[in-house]
């Protein structure tokens, strides 16, 4: 039976009511998948929907609450309200606000962040894989915005770089705006976990651009990612998950994310002393051993690859390169 919008309404502020009530509830920090998408043949059409696990579909939050945004930035800019009307959507389900995943085209979880901030040398095990010193502090670097793409879009091979690589990466999303950000509050500032991969033309990161990293970073398409934001309610313990890369099927990295050096709680805090944070910023904690670059021969990627990045608990994404 499908339900008129005015009951759904209703029982939306009915269980607000209730969950509003328990003691020391904190609807916020809800264990969701969140995601951003289209309808397939609606490029243009952008949401933010709930993932409702094991295939049963995404719930549409403006088809849920009309007063709901369409993208997930604006939901992270509502705060605990965007939060909580996510929670109920997920409790509620009703059948006329979910879309089938065969009609779902997913989009990255977010899109056009003020900032993309990425963390160098942060795996031990990468370190030792280039006899490289463990770094003493975070080294921080970029990508622009532009260089996002969707979990399942493609990688393009620009002209200008014959040395084109993979590294899988946990990234996080940030939920509220802070600045000097102390390392015990970090993770209330954290909206959740995401996989990236941090495509990288090796020759412009290392041989051109005065050895700056930003030009071999940031082509068109070098930001895999997706396929969810993943609330960290919902995630064990982001510090000790399996984390892998696959292309073309064979394991090139395999590692666990407890060999980060510097962890999310202090990568927060360190950038925050430089840049407020803001809903939405994007942060890459780092790629574990096995990247092409440091095989004997490298290896790169080429036309017709697909590339697999896997993070446990959190998701896969798999682009093909073009």
């Amino acid at each position: 039976m499908r339900l008129p919008l005015h009951s759904l309404s209703l029982i939306s502020r009915s269980l607000s009511d209730r969950l509003s009530a328990i003691p020391g509830r904190r609807v916020c920090g809800a264990a969701m998948r969140l995601v951003q998408f289209c309808r397939q043949g609606d490029e243009g059409g952008v949401r933010v929907g709930v993932d409702r696990g094991e295939g049963l579909g995404v719930i549409d939050l403006k088809a849920f609450d009309p007063s709901m945004p369409m993208t997930m930035r604006e939901l992270l800019e509502m705060g605990a309200k965007g939060m909580q009307c996510a929670q109920r959507a997920l409790e509620v389900s009703p059948a006329q606000c979910v879309v089938p995943f065969a009609e779902v085209r997913l989009l990255s979880p977010v899109l056009a962040p003020e900032k993309v901030v990425c963390v160098g040398m942060n795996y031990r095990d990468h370190c030792l894989e280039q006899n490289a010193p463990i770094p003493k502090e975070p080294i921080i670097f970029s990508k622009f915005p532009s260089a996002i793409t969707g979990p399942f879009d493609d990688i393009t091979l620009p002209d200008e770089s014959q040395e084109v690589d993979w590294e899988v990466e946990l990234a996080f999303v940030i939920g509220r705006k802070g600045k000097h950000i102390k390392e015990e509050d970090a993770m209330s500032y954290v909206a959740g976990f995401t996989v990236a991969n941090d495509v990288s033309a090796r020759d412009w990161q290392m041989k051109r651009n005065g050895n700056q990293w930003l030009l071999g970073k940031t082509f068109d398409s070098f930001c895999p990612l997706g396929p969810a934001l993943v609330t960290t309610s919902a995630v064990t313990d982001p510090h000790n998950l399996g984390i892998r890369c696959l292309v073309n099927g064979i394991a090139v990295q395999n590692s666990n994310t407890d060999q980060l050096i510097f962890k999310t709680e202090q990568v927060v805090a360190w950038v925050s002393q430089f840049v407020t944070l803001s809903p939405g910023d994007v942060f890459l904690t780092g790629t574990p051993p096995g990247v092409g670059v440091f095989r004997n021969p490298p290896v790169f990627l080429k036309k017709g690859d697909v590339v697999e990045c896997q993070i446990d608990q959190v998701g896969v994404i798999r682009n093909n390169v073009v």
